[in-house]
C-alpha cells in the first residue's frame, strides 16, 4: 500500500509539471499545448502479477492551431492551418517551429524570437542591409526593397522553407522545437500558406490547465492520506506484537 501510494503521488508531481509548464506558456507565441496521462505498468523481474506502478507521460502534444493576432508588423507570420517554420537549432540541425516573430539580426540573418536562425530553400536566410522594406508573401517568398530604391522596386531574395509533416512522426525536444523522430528533415511542402502582419497565439487552454492541476493536487492529497494510513497500521501492528 505504501509503495503505490508513494509512486502515485510522484506520478501526480510529474502530472503537474507538464501542466503548470502549459500554463506559463499561456502568452508564448506558437506554443503547442503538452499532453499528460498516467497509466499502470508493471513491474519487471520476480514478484506477483498485481504489482504495478503508475507512470505519467506525455505521449503527444495538441497541435490544434492557436488564434491569430494582427500585430501588422511586416515580419510577424503566421502560419495558416497546418505546417511548420524551418529554423537551425543550437547546434545547427534542421528543427521545426509555429513560432512566427522574425528578427533581423546584426549580419542581415533572420531569426525568430529565440534566436533561431530561419531556414530557407538554400540553407538559413540572410537579408541585404540595410534595406527599407521586407515583403514576404503567402508562399514564403521573400522580396526586398534596397535602401534608395523606389517603393516599385522589390528584389526577390529567397523563399522560406515551409513544411508540413505528419505529427504523429514529429517529437519535442526539450529545447521547445519539434523534430522529425527519425532524425532526418522534412521535405518542403508547397501547399503550406502564411499570413504576414500576422502571429499565431498559443492554443493552451487556461481554464482546462486549471482544472487539471486541482485534479491533480486533490488526487495527490489522496495519497499522502494513503501513506499516512499505511503508517498506522504499522504502528499498530507493532503494538500487537509487543502485548503478545
Amino acid at each position: 500500500m505504501l509503495y503505490i501510494a508513494a509512486s502515485g503521488a510522484k506520478q501526480d508531481l510529474l502530472g503537474t509539471a507538464v501542466r503548470a509548464n502549459n500554463l506559463a506558456n499561456t502568452q508564448t507565441t506558437g506554443f503547442k499545448a503538452m499532453l499528460e496521462q498516467s497509466r499502470a505498468m508493471p513491474a519487471f523481474g520476480e514478484g506477483l502479477p498485481t504489482r504495478v506502478f503508475s507512470m505519467t507521460e506525455s505521449p503527444t502534444n495538441n497541435y490544434a492551431s492557436g488564434s491569430l493576432i494582427q500585430t501588422d508588423r511586416e515580419l510577424d507570420l503566421a502560419i495558416q492551418g497546418e505546417g511548420w517554420f524551418s529554423v537551425q537549432d543550437a547546434n545547427g540541425n534542421e528543427a521545426y517551429s509555429r513560432n512566427g516573430s522574425m528578427q533581423l539580426g546584426a549580419n542581415g540573418e533572420l531569426r525568430d524570437s529565440h534566436g533561431n536562425t530561419v531556414v530557407g530553400d538554400f540553407g538559413p536566410v540572410f537579408l541585404p542591409i540595410p534595406l527599407s522594406n521586407v515583403d514576404i508573401a503567402s508562399d514564403g517568398t521573400i522580396s526586398v526593397q534596397p535602401q534608395g530604391a523606389p517603393a516599385t522596386v522589390l528584389e526577390e531574395i529567397g523563399r522560406l522553407k515551409l513544411v508540413n509533416p505528419n505529427v504523429q512522426d514529429m517529437v519535442r525536444g526539450e529545447d521547445g522545437l519539434f523534430r522529425l523522430a527519425n532524425g532526418n528533415p522534412a521535405q518542403e511542402d508547397a501547399q503550406v500558406s502564411i499570413r504576414s502582419g500576422m502571429l499565431e497565439g498559443s492554443n493552451v487552454n487556461p481554464v482546462e490547465e486549471m482544472v487539471s492541476m486541482i485534479y491533480l493536487q486533490r488526487h495527490y492529497e489522496m495519497q499522502v492520506k494513503l501513506m499516512k494510513q499505511a503508517e498506522r497500521l504499522d504502528m499498530r501492528g507493532n503494538q500487537l506484537l509487543r502485548i503478545i
